[in-house]
């Protein structure tokens, strides 16, 4: 346990609203990968230690620390299901045998899967397509802001909502999921600073900067599969934006964003930014995966990159393929940059042994079991 002990000490010294959060989400991704962290070992004795680890061990650390998973679309699905409706369903239940939930190939979450797969604080998002951009985007994304609120308020039981680090230890203590919110797509704040500060006030930690579309301010991810694209990566006026969430404490995501928009954001923000739902571009290239100059300038910055578990972004269809993908992040980057963001109920199509928010131990047990470590 030394190195959980390692983990939880070195984010002691950390401050500020950003900067904790980022930490503290970092550390559950963190043990396990250290257990194993690149580098021969010529001591006989400590490599029969390391290879006794019990191949239960990693669901074990779960136990201690919160897993924080950056990003579930269960909020779109109540808007598309149920138009927001939460007394016509009960997520307490096993949704899986639910009639209308139950036949979506995009329905992953549940309460009781959520305790299974021992989710200790979740970032919910309040997405808005981008056909709202410019019309509805913000009417939109306040009233996915509002069902995120009542559908925790509705099970106090098993969640609290919780908008710091130190909210989502208290909630862990306390045996409930700390349920923050995100907002997902800068479409959603109308090109408006007012709106940005708005969210903040209503409880959003991170907004994604774009979707799949560009902002007036920002280049969305597709750009980079365009060979005709014309380029402008951040805009003077998109820094803007970058450092009033600097200021407010609320966490940058460059998820969804082009290369360019990436290493502008990590040339100019001020505070540790997130990915929230991204893999390797190296293990897969797709545009939406990070590119290895991008990881090593996240080591300086201090944040993060949750790894997404979709197939059409990781490459493959088995959980080996997301440790892959872990694995070849930890090489560059060295563990404590590396988090879980699985985006479920966000895709159609989940890898097999990570087919829904019940499987992270089993992802952990294999972390620290080491068995896909070369």
């Amino acid at each position: 346990m030394i190195p959980l002990r390692r983990a939880l000490s070195n984010r002691k010294v950390l401050v500020g609203g950003a900067i904790v959060l980022v930490a503290v989400v970092a550390v559950a991704i963190a043990v396990p990968l250290s257990i194993n962290s690149s580098g021969s070992n010529d001591d006989d004795q400590d490599s029969n230690k390391a290879n006794d680890v019990s191949p239960f061990f990693g669901r074990t650390i779960l136990d201690e620390v919160p897993l924080i998973d950056g990003h579930n679309d269960l909020p779109w699905n109540l808007y598309s299901n149920e138009r927001n409706r939460i007394n016509n369903f009960n997520l307490d239940s096993d949704l899986k045998k639910d009639p209308k939930w139950g036949q979506s190939t995009s329905s992953h979450t549940d309460i009781p899967r959520l305790l299974q797969g021992k989710v200790g604080a979740q970032f919910w998002v309040a997405y808005v397509g981008c056909n709202t951009q410019y019309k509805d985007a913000v009417e939109r994304t306040l009233e996915q802001i509002d069902v995120i609120k009542r559908m925790v308020a509705k099970y106090p039981k098993y969640m609290k909502y919780v908008t710091s680090a130190e909210g989502i230890m208290e909630a862990f203590g306390e045996k409930r999921i700390g349920s923050l919110i995100a907002v997902e797509g800068g479409h959603s704040m109308d090109n408006r600073l007012a709106m940005l500060r708005i969210f903040y006030e209503l409880g959003v930690r991170y907004m994604t900067l774009t979707h799949s579309c560009n902002t007036p301010w920002a280049d969305a991810s597709p750009v980079d599969a365009n060979e005709t694209a014309v380029l402008r990566n951040v805009t003077e006026w998109g820094k803007n934006v970058i450092w009033e969430m600097n200021r407010l404490g609320m966490l940058v995501d460059i998820s969804h964003v082009s290369h360019g928009v990436m290493g502008d954001v990590l040339e100019h923000t001020k505070a540790p930014v997130i990915f929230s739902h991204s893999s390797s571009h190296k293990v897969y290239a797709h545009h939406r995966n990070v590119q290895d100059d991008v990881l090593k300038m996240l080591i300086e910055n201090r944040g993060i990159i949750m790894v997404n578990f979709y197939t059409g972004f990781i490459g493959g269809k088995t959980i080996d393929d997301v440790v892959r993908h872990l694995n070849y992040i930890k090489s560059v980057t060295g563990p404590d940059h590396i988090g879980i963001g699985g985006d479920f109920d966000g895709v159609d199509s989940t890898p097999e042994g990570l087919d829904d928010v019940s499987k992270y131990p089993d992802l952990f047990d294999m972390l620290a079991n080491g068995a896909y470590n070369d």
